[in-house]
């Protein structure tokens, strides 16, 4: 339906969106660190993913059903680190993971919430928009007029907390050109 005016989605309790976190200029440079660097194709269980991935910090293992610890948040991603804590009024070493992922093109997320002992979800989308949708978690919820669609925008941040995590799912749809997200968590108990 076309309208006058954009229709901002209503957003579930502790959902937040912020478009331009981040500039064009930054934007740039950490594309060409994340070239730098090698991530490694997305194992879920059995399953091999599209999307390639490289954790650093407090991870979660999906086979183990823990968490691990990794190698640390390298020096290139401070900035971000240090305006995700400024902005969500935390410490720095609150956040405990930092995880780039790769999307390439048709890679999707399928419907799922993030790992238990993580408290707070931050991500930043680079390069291309992608389609967020978020669904209550309680199956008899699941109705296609529940189900929230929001564009992530390039440079823009998310945060889901509280009942944004853990009591809707989310996913994306298929993707038409390459993205990388940089996700960023906190722990439940710090």
């Amino acid at each position: 339906m076309n309208t006058l005016f954009d229709i901002t989605p209503t957003l579930p309790t502790g959902f937040s969106y912020k478009d331009n976190f981040i500039t064009e200029a930054e934007e740039i440079h950490l594309v060409q660190v994340i070239g730098g660097l090698e991530l490694t194709s997305m194992q879920f269980h059995e399953y091999t993913a599209k999307r390639k991935v490289l954790s650093f910090g407090r991870g979660w293992s999906f086979t183990e059903q823990q968490l691990k610890t990794g190698n640390p948040i390298p020096a290139e991603f401070s900035f971000l680190v240090e305006r995700i804590a400024q902005h969500l009024s935390i410490p720095p070493e609150t956040i405990a993971q930092f995880l780039i992922t790769e999307y390439p093109v048709g890679s999707v997320i399928n419907w799922h919430r993030d790992a238990p002992p993580f408290e707070t979800i931050i991500g930043i989308s680079l390069l291309s928009d992608c389609s967020f949708k978020l669904r209550p978690q309680e199956k008899e919820k699941q109705t296609r007029k529940a189900t929230i669609t929001l564009t992530v925008k390039p440079r823009s941040m998310y945060i889901m907390t509280g009942a944004s995590k853990t009591d809707w799912q989310h996913c994306t749809t298929p993707l038409n050109t390459i993205r990388y997200a940089l996700t960023f968590r906190t722990l439940k108990y710090f």
